[in-house]
């Protein structure tokens, strides 16, 4: 039986870590990076650490853009919605009449502009959970056991490519499954991760620190019930179990969970801001929604974006003058 050739953007905490399961079960999979990472696996292989399936180091290929050729039946997008235009061209190259592009990025925008790129039978629906990281010297840590994908063709077939791709997966020890409506996955993670995102990065805390704080627990299950709205007014309808789970979870004073968004922006990083929470608040208008809280929480990342921008052009005048 041929082997499944996956070429995956990126070998980062999320790109990297799925890429490397994927390599253990079995696929022909290639990385498709930057030339300092490229450099960097060449000379060290790829590293992965993780709780549940234990440490993993070997060779891998790297290829650069300019290195990319069609043949592959899987395009694995792992990148930040902020490069999607980068990552598009990245790709093109290697995307052919058989190939299926699955994006895994935050949010649901994206969905539209890979169509116009690629053409509405490329392109999968698809998301991940895991909490990963990459650290300086490149290794790849998951720091817990998720390590889950969904994907699913948006026009709700089952079709065999998803169902050999997630039967691949599952191999690799990945959390896989092929479900047959991918959209109404995807809103309940942006309804999740919204909040989530919103609240902790408001109060730059984590939600358990939020929880203990006089109020937190309201102002969280206030976001939540928001954004539960705002997916029912879209079409898409959170079951009464959904809710009750993460309402627990917000109101656990012991938890320590935040956004990838808050560790981006404590660490001086890019953020998602427009993909998230603008893409929120923008569904909340559309939905006649309360947006307040919306309008807050997208107004501070907006603002920390314009003073990083400033910041780095300081910091680019400074080094100019003093050369």
């Amino acid at each position: 039986m041929r082997r499944m050739r996956i070429l995956v953007l990126g070998a980062g905490a999320l790109g990297g870590y799925f890429g490397a399961r994927l390599l253990e079960a079995g696929a022909e999979l290639a990385f498709l990076v930057r030339p300092g990472r490229q450099a960097q696996l060449r000379r060290d292989g790829l590293s992965v650490r993780c709780p549940a399936l234990g440490d993993w180091r070997q060779p891998v290929t790297a290829l650069l853009a300019g290195e990319v050729r069609p043949g592959w039946d899987v395009v694995l997008l792992s990148c930040k919605a902020y490069d999607l235009d980068t990552a598009i061209e990245a790709v093109r190259p290697a995307v052919g009449p058989e190939t299926a592009v699955l994006p895994v990025l935050n949010g649901l925008s994206h969905i539209d502009t890979l169509r116009a790129a690629f053409g509405e039978a490329a392109v999968l629906g698809g998301l991940a959970r895991i909490r990963a990281t990459l650290t300086p010297d490149g290794e790849v840590r998951n720091l817990s056991d998720w390590r889950a994908l969904a994907f699913g063709e948006l026009d709700g077939r089952m079709t065999p490519r998803v169902e050999a791709l997630a039967a691949l997966a599952r191999r690799g020890g990945i959390l896989a499954e092929a479900v047959p409506d991918i959209r109404a996955a995807m809103w309940a993670k942006l309804v999740h991760l919204g909040t989530v995102a919103a609240a902790t990065v408001l109060m730059r805390g984590s939600t358990g620190q939020i929880a203990r704080a006089p109020g937190g627990v309201d102002f969280m299950h206030r976001l939540l019930e928001r954004n539960i709205a705002i997916a029912a007014a879209h079409g898409v309808a959170m079951p009464p179990s959904f809710a009750a789970e993460y309402r627990a979870m917000l109101a656990d004073p012991a938890a320590g969970y935040t956004a990838s968004m808050l560790r981006d922006l404590e660490q001086g990083g890019r953020i998602e801001a427009d993909h998230i929470l603008g893409h929120l608040l923008a569904a909340a208008e559309r939905a006649g929604v309360e947006r307040d809280l919306h309008a807050l929480a997208c107004l501070h990342a907006r603002t920390y974006e314009e003073r990083r921008a400033e910041e780095k052009a300081r910091r680019k005048a400074a080094a100019g003058r003093a050369a």
